[in-house]
């Protein structure tokens, strides 16, 4: 069942931004990976952290989105080891202005679901390939 949640959270999320994912993810849901620094980690702030990530990204080559390469469940929590895949084309407000430059990482989040909804993730992801595949500036740490 968890395994199911996660596995159709994450072909959701193919269909972009305007994409009904967000049904998989309860309402407070805490995301406590931070998608580019700054985002808020508080109940709720994924689902919008997600958007903007989504419309900045679009699928411009075969084969490219959220490919799930390993899951793993154990009680409430299911690991998804991840290729993500895109060409960034679009705003967010912590990411410089599109290049229209193609990047491809691997990720691995981590659920916790209950109650048939995602309630947490964590995640881990190759930020540096994806700063240096999209040509970006590594940011500065306050």
């Amino acid at each position: 069942m968890n395994k199911q949640v996660v596995t159709d959270f994450v072909a959701a999320l193919n269909g972009g931004a305007d994409a009904d994912w967000s049904r998989y993810l309860a309402a407070d849901v805490v995301d406590h990976n931070k998608i580019i620094f700054g985002e808020d980690d508080v109940p709720g702030a994924a689902i919008e952290g997600f958007r903007q990530q989504l419309a900045a990204f679009s699928i411009g080559r075969e084969g490219d989105g959220f490919h799930i390469e390993q899951l793993l469940a154990e009680g409430d929590e299911v690991m998804a080891r991840l290729r993500v895949a895109g060409v960034h084309t679009g705003y967010h407000p912590r990411m410089p202005e599109p290049t229209g430059r193609h990047c491809d990482v691997e990720q691995i989040w981590i659920f916790t679901v209950r109650e048939g909804r995602i309630s947490e993730i964590r995640a881990v992801s190759d930020r540096l390939g994806m700063f240096l595949q999209l040509g970006w500036e590594w940011p500065a740490v306050d």
